[in-house]
C-alpha cells in the first residue's frame, strides 16, 4: 500500500488554518492592548479598548477565511487581492461602529488592520514558497493534454508507482481505452491509500476556469443549476447596492451625459434589446460611444473602429459607458456579476452554432463576469465557445466567493482597461 507523502511537518503547520488564525490572534493583542494594559489586559482593558480589540479580532479572522477561499479559483493567487480584500472588511467593520455609535479606537483599529495586512501577506508567501500543488498524471487519453498552470507541477507517470515523491492526487482519463488492469490497480491502490484520485475534467476545470461543452450530458447539466438561496440573495444584494450607487454615481452620469453631447448630436443613452433571465428579452441601457449614424455589425471591429467616438473610446476603455446598467441592476434586468447579455441578433446566432449557449441565461446576466475578467471581449463563435466555457464555470461554481474574486478583477480590469473595444 502506498501512503500519502505531505510536506515536512513544520511546513503543513506554517500553513495551516488555526496556526494562521492562532498566531495572528496573539500578534493582534500583542501590538494592540499589551503595551497599554499589560500582560493582565483583561483585568483593566476600558470598554473602549476592548470593542476595538473583538472589532479587529473578528475582521481578521473574517479577511483570513475570505482570502483562503478566494485563492482557491484558478487565476487567484495574486498577493494583490489582501489589501483590497483588508481594506474593505476594515471599512465595513468602521461603518458598524459609526452607525450603532460604538466607542472604538481610531490607534487600535489601525494597528490592527496593520498587524492583518502585514500577517496575510506573510501567509500569502509562505504559501506561495512551499504550498505549490503537484500532481502525478497516468498518461494516457485526454490527461497526456494538461498543461501545468497557476503554480500547479505535473508529473506524467512511466510506471504505475510514486516512488518515494510527494503528490497531492492522481490524476487519470478514467474513459480512456488505453486504461490497462495495471494501472487501474494502481487507482485502486491509492484509493485505499487515500491518495486522492482525480478525473482530467476536474482538473481540467480546476486550473483552466473553464467547463468544456462538447460532451454535456443530461446528468451534467442538472449539476450546473445554481443555489437558489444564494440566488435570492445575490437578488438582495444587487438591489441594495444599486440603491445606494446610483444617487452616488449620479453626478458622474450627468457630466458623461454633457461631453457626450458636445461632442456629437443624438440621445447619450444607448438602448438595446438583449437577451436575458431565463430568455426573456430586455432593454440594456448604456452610454452612446458611436456616432448616431453609425451602422453596421452588432459588435465592434476592434479599439480603433471609426465609428466609436473620441469620448466613446475613453468610456469604453475604463467601462464607464457601463453605468447607466445600475437602473437594469435596479429593475431587475440584470446582476452586477454574471455572464454578460448578448443582443437578439447574436443570440440567435450563437445559439445555432453554439451546443448548450441558451443554459447561460439560467442566472441573471451581468455587468461584469468571469468571462469577461478572463478572457476579454469575444465576438466571433470559436470565442464565443471558450467565452460560454467560463460561463459554465461561473455557474457551476455559483457562489458568494467567485462573486467577490470577479469583483476584484474587475477592479483591474477596469483601471488596466483589459478586453475593451
Amino acid at each position: 500500500m502506498y501512503t500519502r507523502r505531505h510536506s515536512r511537518l513544520h511546513e503543513q503547520i506554517l500553513l495551516s488554518t488555526p496556526f494562521q488564525l492562532i498566531s495572528g490572534t496573539i500578534l493582534i493583542i500583542a501590538s494592540t492592548v499589551v503595551p497599554r494594559w499589560g500582560f493582565d489586559f483583561w483585568k483593566r482593558i476600558d470598554s473602549n479598548s476592548l470593542n476595538t480589540l473583538l472589532g479587529v479580532l473578528f475582521a481578521f479572522c473574517l479577511v483570513t477565511s475570505l482570502l483562503r477561499k478566494l485563492l482557491r479559483y484558478p487565476g487567484a493567487q495574486s498577493a494583490a487581492y489582501v489589501l483590497p480584500t483588508t481594506t474593505i472588511v476594515f471599512g465595513f467593520l468602521i461603518s458598524v461602529y459609526l452607525l450603532n455609535r460604538i466607542e472604538y479606537s481610531v490607534q487600535g483599529l489601525i494597528l490592527g488592520a496593520t498587524v492583518t495586512l502585514f500577517w496575510c501577506y506573510v501567509g500569502y508567501f509562505l504559501g506561495h514558497r512551499y504550498r505549490k500543488q503537484r500532481f502525478a498524471i497516468i498518461p494516457f487519453g485526454e490527461a497526456l493534454e494538461l498543461t501545468e498552470s497557476h503554480g500547479t507541477e505535473l508529473v506524467f507517470l512511466k510506471i504505475p508507482d510514486l516512488g518515494k515523491e510527494r503528490y497531492d492526487g492522481v490524476v487519470a482519463d478514467l474513459r480512456s481505452e488505453n486504461l490497462t488492469p495495471e494501472w487501474e490497480k494502481f487507482l485502486a491502490k491509492c484509493t485505499l491509500s487515500r491518495i486522492p484520485v482525480y478525473h482530467t475534467k476536474q482538473i481540467m476545470e480546476s486550473l483552466s476556469g473553464r467547463v468544456k461543452i462538447n460532451h454535456l450530458s443530461e446528468n451534467e447539466l442538472g449539476t450546473l443549476l445554481p443555489s437558489i438561496f444564494y440566488e435570492r440573495l445575490k437578488r438582495l444584494i444587487d438591489f441594495s447596492a444599486a440603491f445606494v450607487l446610483i444617487p452616488l454615481f449620479l453626478p458622474v452620469m450627468i457630466i458623461v451625459s454633457i461631453c457626450i453631447r458636445l461632442e456629437t448630436a443624438g440621445s447619450p443613452i444607448f438602448s438595446q434589446r438583449r437577451m436575458g433571465f431565463r430568455g426573456k428579452p430586455f432593454t440594456v441601457y448604456k452610454f452612446r460611444t458611436m456616432f448616431m449614424e453609425s451602422r453596421g455589425k452588432g459588435f465592434t471591429e476592434g479599439a480603433n473602429d471609426p465609428r466609436i467616438t473620441k469620448v466613446g473610446k475613453i468610456l469604453r476603455r475604463y467601462r464607464i459607458d457601463e453605468i447607466p446598467q445600475l437602473f437594469n441592476v435596479l429593475i431587475g434586468n440584470m446582476s452586477f456579476i454574471g455572464p454578460r447579455p448578448e443582443s437578439m441578433d447574436l443570440s440567435e446566432w450563437y445559439e445555432r452554432d453554439v451546443p448548450f449557449f441558451a443554459y447561460r441565461h439560467v442566472v441573471r446576466p451581468g455587468i461584469s463576469g468571469w468571462a469577461q475578467v478572463e478572457q476579454g471581449y469575444a465576438a466571433e463563435v470559436d470565442g464565443m465557445k471558450v467565452k460560454l466555457e467560463y460561463d459554465f464555470f461561473y455557474i457551476k461554481r455559483f457562489s458568494l466567493w467567485l462573486d467577490i474574486l470577479i469583483f476584484f478583477k474587475t477592479l483591474k480590469t477596469i483601471f488596466s482597461g483589459f478586453g475593451s473595444r
